[in-house]
């Protein structure tokens, strides 16, 4: 510890622009609390904050002494919920329904820095923190993992424009009551347990009788709120017949019971702003504009309030790729979509939104500039391709395991890559590997074996990758910031943002 003492130094002096070998200081970290000075740096050991002074916040932190009011604090949960308590801004905050807002999921824990230099500058706000339970699982992470990476990399950055955390497709009650607990700002409820699969190729026969097993309040309810109404949203008529009507019950009235349910019991009782969003896109059905009506205006009518929803749109909103369908018809439907959105006055929610460029312009004009858009794996990609860049041989045998896993991997994401076309690997040269991260098949095929990846062990129970291709991030942080600099910048260019 002793060879941060020069640091130290200036710091007490007010100059963080030091030259200290082997030492890398985040100026944009600087900051003061009262007779308290904090700084990020990173050496050998890896990142810490440097606290120089005395007072409450100083004694908070825990950390090595190096001198009576010079202490080197490691990036733990416990010194992450003292950031918290006294700098508001390294706190995940909910954004409501007037801001556009990005989902920027980070499965490693080093993305933020990157999406927060692309976003700085931005009409959008950064949701840095998102992953889902499926993610937190393949990963072995946890959800205070996600929510300490996000609040350091804000603090590294100096960022105090405000971020959320969101507690993503979520399903379980248990879970919801650990994120909140935890200080998630967003809860994005995936509702898909609680609507059917088979309903689309049911006869009308099936379909009636189906219905009328529902309890007859149920039916009538629903018969007098819609049945041979017409509705005006915005200017786009909707009306309901017979048949309709009892397919879109059938299809949503046990999720629009959930999402009620969840939101009195949990939401509405937070104590704090907490941005509710409606996830009905992880299903075969398609949502068509009278079904995400019917659901919006369920919601209206028991007082829910929703920030943002997200339908199933059609075509296919695969992981990691472009939109694949017919854009003329994404086109028209989206447009209905965002104006029942406006209606009801919460944003539309582009989910799988990474990577869609094709129809990128398309939601920017419909939805206005204000919507949300969930991303993920493509930032994992983006160090894949920095992988590839500098350290060919663990890519190498990364790609050769992901080939091996890939059925797999397909128990938890549906993709449908073409996996002989993709380039042999004995074919590409070491400064060509990269270019797999451009070719759609390839692409799919890390983005699903993300989690098997990271956490592969040998016989002795040592990791195969992980400790590597971390090694290799590190020492590479500015390459993989570039990268995601360059990568999500287009994103919010194509979004208008």
């Amino acid at each position: 510890m002793e060879h941060l003492l020069p640091v130290f130094e200036a710091l007490e002096q007010g100059n963080v622009k030091t030259d200290v070998a082997n030492v890398k200081v985040y100026e944009q970290s600087h900051t003061k609390h009262e007779q308290v000075q904090l700084l990020m740096v990173k050496d050998e050991n890896g990142k810490s904050i440097l606290a120089v002074g005395n007072g409450p916040l100083f004694e908070e932190l825990e950390g090595e002494l190096l001198q009576e009011n010079k202490k080197v604090c490691p990036l733990t949960h416990a010194n992450r919920l003292v950031l918290n308590r006294y700098f508001d801004y390294t706190a995940p905050r909910a954004f409501g329904t007037k801001t556009a807002t990005v989902g920027l999921g980070d499965r490693l824990g080093l993305a933020s820095p990157g999406h927060i230099e692309t976003i700085r500058n931005t009409s959008a706000k950064p949701v840095l923190a998102q992953q889902s339970i499926r993610e937190l699982t393949l990963t072995n992470r946890s959800m205070n993992d996600m929510l300490d990476a996000a609040s350091f990399a804000v603090f590294q950055e100096g960022y105090t424009g405000g971020y959320g955390a969101d507690g993503d497709h979520i399903k379980l009650e248990s879970d919801i009551e650990m994120a909140l607990s935890l200080g998630v700002s967003m809860l994005t409820l995936d509702c898909s347990d609680q609507i059917p699969k088979n309903l689309e190729s049911a006869s009308a026969e099936e379909i009636t009788d189906q219905y009328n097993q529902l309890p007859e309040d149920v039916r009538k309810r629903y018969e007098e709120q819609y049945l041979n109404k017409n509705f005006d949203v915005n200017g786009l008529s909707l009306s309901y017949d017979e048949a309709t009507l009892k397919k879109y019950v059938l299809q949503y009235h046990e999720a629009i019971t959930y999402m009620i349910h969840v939101y009195e019991t949990y939401i509405a009782k937070a104590g704090r702003d907490i941005d509710y969003e409606i996830s009905i896109d992880e299903t075969e059905t398609v949502t068509s504009p009278l079904a995400h009506f019917l659901v919006a205006n369920e919601l209206k009518l028991a007082n829910v309030e929703v920030i943002s929803l997200a339908p199933r749109f059609c075509g296919e909103f695969q992981k990691g790729i472009d939109y694949i369908g017919d854009v003329e018809q994404f086109e028209r439907e989206l447009s209905e979509h965002a104006l029942i959105a406006e209606y009801f006055g919460y944003k539309l929610s582009i989910h799988s939104g990474s990577d869609k460029f094709k129809v990128f312009p398309i939601i920017a004009k419909y939805t206005k500039g204000v919507l949300h858009v969930k991303t993920a794996g493509t930032n994992w990609l983006e160090a894949i391709r920095v992988i590839a860049e500098v350290n060919p041989d663990l890519y190498r045998k990364m790609h050769v395991f992901a080939l091996e896993n890939f059925e797999e991997a397909l128990k938890y994401y549906h993709v449908t890559p073409d996996l002989d076309s993709v380039a042999a690997l004995d074919s590409v040269a070491d400064d060509q590997l990269a270019e797999y991260m451009n070719d759609d098949a390839a692409r799919q095929l890390f983005h699903v074996t993300y989690g098997l990846i990271l956490t592969a062990k040998d016989e002795n129970g040592q990791f195969v990758f992980a400790d590597e291709f971390f090694a290799t991030l590190d020492k590479h942080e500015a390459e993989y910031r570039a990268a995601l600099v360059k990568h999500i910048g287009k994103h919010l260019d194509l979004l208008g943002l």
